[in-house]
């Protein structure tokens, strides 16, 4: 049976680990000095070399070379145990089989015993973060006082998950993803020793593909390497479910233009042809981000060609950075959520309509007249409110409905208990209406940040007697929704108009309103339950024979 390659090709020396050179350098150092921990701390995203570099560490501490410098040597008796896996001092423990306090109790009996072979007995934990609260106070004593013949390699890529008792007894390490270059070299690398007939941009996608971590990138060529003789980029694409990166360069652009029917192409051709919907979901993620990169000025850190590098600054001049954080926020739960349902482009596909409906407006520019109108059309002479730092925020757009639509919406929706009759709802309209710069002000007394967010809506409007406020994105409405700011807000509106009003939150946009439980229904009974998980109050008539 052939091995694979991310096990044939893990480091074996100092050397050979990628992209952790501040951690290799503090262990060697350590390690020619004499200055050994008893226990470390090896903590970062997968595939970036904590268990490989833990197992580099118990060699060098095992090694019978004179020279502290060549530690390891690879070639000692010692050395070649480990790496053939038969070393008795090297006792490595999956912590997600072994959780329980019991597992950690035979540990503790055993740890006392001399090393078989070696200097040193080292205890390599992986996943660390998985046992118990009971296991990890077992463990707290004898990580504390092991054996002056014992060293504990703690690794886990969920660092906040330890307790801090035994945070506190290990010498931290933290490992970081591992930049492209650096694993488009290895894998070129291991391409030339393997023989693999493998293009450049091939290598690069590989590359891309494994966000950071070395051993996935091995993993996907050790997969692409059977498919064909030659590793292509049409292939490797295929293989991996991606999308090229003119498609979503063209998916962006029918976004900027308002082409619903044209972004819905782009995203069914591209599902036709083999990608997969979240890891085309993650692409666009990817690419917005990049925008978002050069949006900020910090572009210096992307790896990109001249012709990908024209294309998002391009798009960096045409995108308004709230519509950019939405269009991120969105795309990015989408690329989570994908694979759920029966039409696994659904997701994608309502994303796109949704953000052609809305205008993308950059501040200080004019929108022109070949776009489409937003859902909420701004009054002309707008009042505009000034912020805290002394610029300018567009005063929100307030939606006026007659006193005849608003008696047919009650009509219509009739609660048990109603905050305010029709009349009063026109009337408070009206008066958020011309007292909005007010209702600010008397926001700011009682809250600055509730100030702040009255500040950052989209739109503000009266629906069915409640003030609906619109965020340009989820994070700016849960922050509203938050803490004291809806009750800092509707005490600012009852001051100011001197009606109680209940207010709700949504993103600008979005249809699905935040459902609120009106008074009368107990909050905490089987009804106020439901509603505040979604449900909707509706009635249902009988008839009787």
């Amino acid at each position: 049976m052939a091995q694979a390659f991310y096990r044939k090709w893990r480091p074996l020396d100092w050397e050979s680990v990628v992209g952790q050179d501040h951690v290799i350098r503090t262990l060697q150092n350590a390690i020619s000095k004499g200055r050994i921990a008893h226990a470390y701390l090896f903590s970062g995203p997968r595939g970036t070399g904590k268990t490989s570099t833990a197992r580099i560490l118990a060699k060098a501490v095992n090694c019978t070379t004179k020279n502290e410098d060549e530690k390891p040597c690879n070639s000692c008796d010692f050395c070649a145990a480990i790496n053939e896996g038969k070393f008795l001092d090297l006792i490595e423990i999956d912590a997600a089989s072994n959780t329980s306090v019991d597992d950690v109790r035979a540990l503790r009996e055993k740890i006392h015993f001399s090393p078989s072979q070696g200097r040193f007995k080292v205890y390599i934990i992986d996943e660390v973060h998985m046992l118990s609260n009971a296991a990890f106070n077992a463990l707290l004593k004898t990580l504390e006082e092991p054996p002056a013949h014992a060293i504990f390699v703690l690794a886990t890529t969920e660092v906040h998950k330890i307790p801090a008792t035994v945070l506190s007894r290990c010498q931290r390490h933290e490992f970081r993803r591992i930049p492209l270059n650096f694993i488009q070299a290895s894998l070129q690398a291991i391409s030339n020793e393997e023989g693999i007939d493998i293009e450049a941009p091939a290598v690069t996608e590989i590359a891309r593909q494994a966000t950071g971590s070395l051993r996935d990138a091995v993993s996907l060529l050790d997969q692409l390497a059977s498919t064909e003789d030659t590793v292509t980029l049409e292939m490797t694409k295929q293989v991996l479910g991606t999308a090229s990166n003119e498609n979503i360069k063209m998916l962006v652009s029918a976004i900027n233009a308002n082409e619903t029917g044209k972004g819905l192409e782009i995203i069914q051709s591209t599902l036709d042809a083999g990608g997969d919907p979240r890891q085309f979901g993650r692409q666009i993620v990817d690419y917005l981000r990049s925008i978002l990169f050069f949006k900020t000025g910090n572009s210096e850190g992307l790896a990109l060609t001249k012709e990908d590098g024209d294309a998002l600054e391009a798009h960096s001049k045409q995108m308004a950075v709230d519509r950019l954080l939405e269009m991120i926020e969105r795309f990015d739960r989408a690329a989570q959520t994908t694979s759920i349902g029966w039409q696994p482009g659904l997701q994608l596909e309502m994303i796109v309509t949704q953000l052609t409906q809305t205008q993308n407006v950059i501040p200080g520019e004019s929108t022109g007249t070949s776009q489409k109108a937003p859902t909420a059309i701004r009054k002309k002479n707008s009042p505009v409110a000034a912020n805290q730092n002394g610029g300018e925020n567009p005063a929100p757009v307030i939606e006026k409905k007659t006193e005849k639509e608003v008696k047919k919406t009650d009509e219509r929706d009739e609660a048990p208990l109603k905050k305010a009759s029709s009349t009063q709802a026109v009337s408070a309209s009206g008066s958020i209406t011309e007292q909005w710069d007010a209702i600010r002000d008397e926001a700011k007394r009682k809250s600055p940040e509730t100030a702040a967010l009255l500040n950052s809506c989209r739109s503000v409007e009266m629906r069915r007697g409640k003030l609906v406020l619109g965020f340009s994105s989820g994070i700016l409405q849960s922050k509203m929704e938050n803490g004291k700011n809806i009750e800092h807000a509707q005490a600012a509106v009852k001051s100011v108009t001197g009606q109680e009003i209940l207010i709700t939150c949504e993103v600008a946009g979005n249809k699905k309103q935040i459902s609120t439980v009106d008074a009368g229904i107990d909050k905490d009974g089987m009804i106020g339950t439901a509603i505040s998980l979604g449900g909707k109050m509706s009635e249902t008539t009988t008839s009787e024979d």
